[in-house]
């Protein structure tokens, strides 16, 4: 109401607004003497006479004695904290203070009539003294009971419990409709043999009559016959079980449903219960930076998991410091600029296919500065300064999720360390959501956070690595594919998929998660399955033996002392009633970067082992280059021709056969690239490896050496030996 009551006109201020306000401190000093808060009593005796001033038109408001009022309740609430302590000599004297301060503010004297504006009386129904506004008269009133979120997060988890049994109970209905399926296929096997069994029975029976009964033959017929009939039997009864079992799913399945969605709505309260400090903190900070700002909150009656506004309450504070602090400008630049001298952030939260909810954070400033976001980068050590040139708008962006980097040039005490956006994207993503950002240059900033409504179920892809099952949260999965293993390639010696175009970095998740590669698993499959993952604008593909299923789990978290176990984020389990671990998108992103694993390193097959020794054509200019990778080659058992340039190379194909080709880029007369090509344009070399070895290591280069067929790509300036021969045992 305070809040309300400083962005009503200063000409006239709502009378209504200052009675509601003088009330409630009265109110608050008849509590205080209640339970004997002396010091809370004299300030809201203070903060009486002033809006009692105000209300006679004795005083106005100001933006000083705003800042007055609202240090006051910040007072009040920390003596109502410290309740039960002593407060100490510091907080007496600011009590004093503060005080001194709320008399001078009621001995402030209305100007002059005509110079400034007092608070003037607004017609308004006659309301008996004491009752409550007319918003709050129209409100329904609803009945509660108070008790503790503990108890309820208690009856969400067994409710989230039966999501296990649900599962189980689908698993069931699923094996009995394969059971019915065999019984399809014992029948069309009995067809089969129905005629030869008719003939026989009654080739029997004739012969019953010539010689007489035959005990043996009777029984077998006569069992057959009553096989038959038993079988049928027992199909009905499984086709009737297996109806049932299905209705039974149904209808748990639906009162599983309804109780768990009752339990989450349990802890649902709307947005602006977080939105409700917000206000606050922007008048203060701006106040601070010597700023006008407005906050807009839309939305506000949005429900959200109570435990996810508690996790974004702090994103929502760094976002709105960044604002404030570097992205909204002071009031006389934005005269300048012909906007209004106040400036606007607008918060948004809106729901998004039932099961999520948006947050919009955008403001009308100045925007994001990417020339300093870039020089930031640069200084940070994470770009060269060509590098930063050539990025996108997208691609600096970006960059401000990265730790230190920041777009302002100095640091102050509200923002400046380039920390607040990467808490911003960490927490997102820890929440299983997304973040992004958008800015035009003196224009304003918008960032977007999509969040599931609830934190209780996800989906999740089951797939197989090491001979263990994991699932990965579908949110974080962008493709799941197979690839070819002559399709693999390597660049900067890292093995490398083309994705969308371009090639994209290839680990094989078993050795992320240092699990034993048995030589029997995909190594020996021509299609590899692949599992694209993203964690923000960050993609890469792992290696997984298969690709089961997707389906709803429940996570459950780690226990002591596996609370924090890299990789994984908690369990689940599954509709089979097995157990599996949920893995950290996250984590696996930075294994797969920390541990250098550059390949799936697919098993050779034993045949291929035996085989005998590849021929290579090595083409370098330098001698000592092409000696040097001569000599690695040799003594891995390979032989080796040499060439001096692609020219001599060429010709040596066509007229000798080679296993692979290892070629320098930069040479007289036919360079590596045009040599690749010609290889590739050649139909009975077409299909022959190339590996080139090269300095050139940028970007371009390398998109022109696969352009051109190279299978592999290994720069010199990161050369090494094990990964040569790595490279070449997998191609030749």
């Amino acid at each position: 109401m305070l809040l309300d009551l400083e962005k009503a006109p200063a000409v006239a201020p709502s009378t209504e607004m200052v009675e509601h306000i003088y009330r409630e401190a009265h109110s608050l000093k008849g509590a205080a003497r209640a339970v004997d808060q002396s010091d809370v009593e004299a300030i809201c005796q203070a903060l009486e006479s002033v809006f009692s001033g105000w209300k006679r038109g004795a005083a106005r408001p100001s933006p000083e004695g705003f800042d007055t009022l609202h240090n006051s309740l910040d007072t009040i609430r920390a003596f109502l904290s410290a309740s039960g302590a002593t407060p100490g000599g510091g907080a007496q004297g600011r009590r004093d203070e503060l005080l001194e301060r709320l008399g001078r503010l009621e001995s402030q004297k209305a100007a002059p009539s005509g110079q400034a504006a007092v608070i003037e009386p607004e017609p308004s129904k006659p309301r008996v003294s004491g009752s409550p506004p007319a918003d709050l008269e129209k409100s329904t009133i609803v009945e509660t009971v108070r008790i503790s979120t503990a108890k309820l997060e208690e009856r969400l988890l067994q409710a989230e419990e039966l999501l296990a049994a649900k599962a189980s109970l689908a698993q069931r209905v699923a094996e009995l409709r394969e059971l019915t399926a065999s019984f399809d296929q014992w029948k069309n096997e009995w067809r089969k043999v129905a005629a030869e069994s008719r003939a026989f029975r009654q080739q029997l029976e004739d012969r019953t009559r010539d010689v007489g009964r035959q005990p043996g033959a009777a029984a077998v017929a006569d069992f057959l016959e009553w096989n038959r009939d038993y079988l049928r039997s027992l199909e009905n009864k499984v086709i009737s079980l297996s109806g049932r079992a299905q209705q039974d799913h149904r209808s748990i399945g639906k009162q599983v449903d309804d109780l768990l969605d009752d339990s989450k709505r349990l802890l649902m309260l709307p947005f602006s219960d977080l939105a409700a400090v917000l206000p606050k903190l922007v008048r203060d900070l701006s106040r601070d930076q010597g700023k006008e700002v407005d906050l807009v909150v839309r939305g506000a009656d949005v429900e959200i998991d109570k435990r996810i506004l508690e996790e974004i309450k702090d994103p929502l504070i760094h976002i709105l410091r960044n604002c404030i602090d570097h992205g909204v400008e002071g009031p006389a630049d934005r005269v300048r600029q012909q906007k209004p001298a106040r400036a606007t952030i607008t918060i948004a939260a809106s729901r998004v296919n039932g099961s999520k909810v948006e947050i919009v954070i955008s403001d009308d400033g100045a925007g994001v500065d990417l020339d300093r976001v870039k020089e930031s980068a640069v200084r940070q050590g994470i770009l060269s300064a060509a590098g930063a040139r050539g990025l996108s708008d997208a691609e600096a962006l970006a960059l401000t999720f990265r730790s230190e980097i920041s777009s302002s040039p100095r640091v102050t005490e509200i923002s400046g360390r380039g920390l607040g956006m990467t808490i911003v994207r960490a927490k997102t993503l820890k929440l299983g959501g997304k973040v992004s950002i958008e800015s035009r240059r003196h224009v304003g900033t918008t960032l977007r956070m999509l969040l599931p409504t609830a934190l209780a179920t996800f989906r999740g892809v089951l797939v197989t690595a090491g001979d263990r099952v994991f699932v990965v949260p579908t949110v974080n999965v962008e493709r799941v594919f197979r690839v070819k293993r002559q399709e693999i390639r390597t660049v900067e010696n890292r093995e490398t998929i083309n994705f969308q175009d371009r090639p994209l970095s290839l680990v094989r998740l078993a050795a992320v998660l240092e699990l034993p590669i048995k030589s029997n698993g995909t190594g020996n499959s021509s299609l590899l399955p692949i599992v694209v993952l993203i964690e923000g604008d960050e993609r890469i593909a792992f290696a997984v033996d298969g690709v089961l299923h997707e389906e709803e789990v429940l996570v459950k978290p780690l226990r002591k002392p596996l609370v924090r176990l890299r990789n994984v984020a908690g369990a689940a389990v599954l509709s089979s009633g097995k157990a599996a671990p949920v893995l950290r998108v996250s984590d696996l992103m930075k294994s797969a970067r920390a541990s250098g694993v550059a390949a799936p390193q697919i098993a050779v097959p034993r045949e291929e082992q035996a085989a005998p020794a590849k021929r290579i054509l090595v083409v370098e200019d330098s001698i000592t280059s092409r000696m040097l990778l001569k000599g690695i080659l040799e003594s891995a058992g390979y032989q080796v021709k040499t060439a001096v340039d692609g020219i001599e190379a060429f010709t040596m194909l066509r007229e000798d056969r080679v296993d692979l080709v290892v070629s320098d880029v930069e040479m007289p007369r036919l360079n590596g690239f045009e040599l690749t090509a010609s290889i590739r344009a050649d139909v009975r070399l077409a299909e022959l490896p190339v590996v080139l070895v090269t300095a050139l290591e940028s970007r371009e280069e390398r998109e022109r050496g696969i352009d051109a067929g190279a299978n592999a790509y290994i720069v010199k300036s990161s050369f090494d030996q094990s990964n040569l021969l790595e490279v070449v045992r997998r191609l030749a």
